[in-house]
């Protein structure tokens, strides 16, 4: 298959004040593509246009909380008016929370499921019709490795990016016939500001892992993905090796992710 072009493409990116989606956005235009991005703070949605004015693409902010329905919709009103199409839409915008389930308050849960699974998803089902008028259309996914193995302290995040790749999937087959491609990509740590936001988490929780990539990285990566039309890659090594550990040696990895979770435990408390 050919590879996708970026200049030209219509490209709608959510979570693009920080960190995968502020470079995505970036390097988006820097291969001549129009982007509206959206995210919650207004002032990095600012800097992001004051940083890519010398660039070849063409940017468009738009301020705006993904959960609210009022906010997606004004996003996909935003595109009919204006392009009157679609050509890629990318679910970027997450949250995390790290902790033990038990320990959680009772919205914790919800909180980062509506953030990670069901804003996406909603957003995701307005613009179909748009995708649909589109030019080789495609609806790429930022999930996690956490999507493939889970591990424990981070259960609700586990349970929402689960919950995006099996959607995920089940889209992919129910749009094919509509020439809409649904590719999944799936960082291991990012060294970003996601955790400094974390939802109802310790003020000293850490996330524990082997390696971790730069945005600029994972973004480039992603990007890639979608040129090549990969329907799904999991980025780095030591997310390529959690999962071929926990597929076929499963108690084994239980008893070592166990063992840092109890670690990490012991380093949180005073």
């Amino acid at each position: 298959m050919a590879k996708r072009r970026l200049e030209g493409l219509r490209v709608l990116l959510t979570g693009a004040s920080s960190g995968i989606g502020y470079c995505m956005t970036k390097q988006l235009l820097l291969g001549g593509a129009e982007v509206l991005a959206t995210a919650r703070r207004p002032d990095r949605l600012a800097r992001l246009v004051q940083e890519t004015l010398e660039s070849p693409g063409k940017l468009t902010v738009i301020e705006g909380d993904l959960t609210s329905a009022a906010h997606r919709q004004r996003l996909a009103g935003w595109c009919r008016e204006h392009w009157q199409a679609l050509d890629v839409l990318v679910n970027n915008a997450g949250a995390g929370a790290i902790g033990p389930f038990e320990q959680a308050n009772n919205d914790r849960l919800r909180r980062v499921m509506e953030i990670d699974f069901f804003a996406p998803a909603e957003l995701t089902r307005l613009c179909i019709a748009l995708l649909k008028q589109g030019n080789r259309p495609a609806i790429l996914n930022i999930g996690s490795v956490l999507a493939h193995r889970a591990v424990p302290n981070k259960s609700e995040y586990c349970a929402a990016k689960f919950a995006l790749r099996g959607w995920a999937e089940s889209l992919r087959v129910e749009l094919a016939p509509c020439g809409i491609e649904v590719l999944m990509v799936s960082p291991s740590t990012t060294r970003s500001e996601f955790f400094d936001s974390l939802v109802d988490s310790h003020p000293d929780a850490k996330s524990r892992s082997i390696g971790s990539m730069t945005p600029e990285r994972v973004a480039q990566l992603a990007i890639r993905a979608l040129v090549r039309s990969k329907r799904e890659m999991i980025l780095s090594l030591g997310g390529k090796a959690l999962v071929s550990m926990g597929r076929w040696f499963p108690g084994i990895t239980d008893r070592i992710l166990a063992k840092a979770a109890d670690a990490s435990d012991k380093a949180t408390k005073p």
